[in-house]
């Protein structure tokens, strides 16, 4: 069952973006890049990887270089549940 972005912060998750750089078959000498994005948890970022891996195995483009950034958006202690409103006159 696909958890919410909501769910998977508050489990540690943060957005990871990740910017490939590849050489295209026919032409090595031309560099293209993809970006690619998801919730990932740091430091060991499996679902990052995952992807890393399934591109040298199943795409032909070969990988020149990966540059990737993470966000912590929120964290377990960053967010609390409010069950009570008090009003000041």
């Amino acid at each position: 069952m696909p958890r919410s972005e909501t769910e998977l912060m508050l489990q540690g998750y943060g957005l990871t973006t990740a910017e490939m750089f590849y050489r295209l078959p026919d032409h090595q000498s031309i560099l293209n890049s993809f970006v690619w994005q998801d919730y990932d948890l740091a430091p060991d970022y499996p679902k990052l990887f995952g992807f890393i891996e399934f591109w040298q195995d199943e795409i032909e483009g070969p990988l020149h270089s990966v540059r990737f950034t993470h966000r912590k958006l929120i964290g377990p202690g960053e967010w609390r549940n409010v069950v009570q409103e008090f009003y000041v006159h």
